[in-house]
């Protein structure tokens, strides 16, 4: 597996806006790596007799039953909200910034 490298960190922090300092990336990118090594080393284990799982543990997943109860009306919901326009929370942009 490729390696993760300090550019890599920085740049996941980057995307995830994030503030890490040079010791944090350095530290980081060394964790990712053993991250990396442990996920090869598993991958090399595994063979195509093993069914891939999520959980070693058989899981149920519990079901309540779907039942219509009151709920809060738009107004209601956007009442609490710090801003709000045409009846929808407004947020600020985040998405397209550099």
């Amino acid at each position: 597996m490729p390696a993760i490298g300090r550019e890599d960190v920085a740049r996941l922090a980057d995307l995830a806006r994030i503030q890490l300092s040079d010791d944090e990336i350095t530290r980081y990118a060394g964790e990712f790596d053993a991250i990396m090594d442990a996920v090869a080393s598993v991958s090399e284990v595994a063979t195509e007799d093993v069914p891939a799982t999520s959980h070693p543990i058989p899981m149920t997943n519990v079901f309540r039953e779907d039942v219509v109860t009151a709920t809060l009306t738009q107004e209601e919901a956007l009442s609490g909200a710090p801003e709000a326009e045409d009846g929808r929370f407004e947020v600020p942009q985040i998405l397209g910034e550099e």
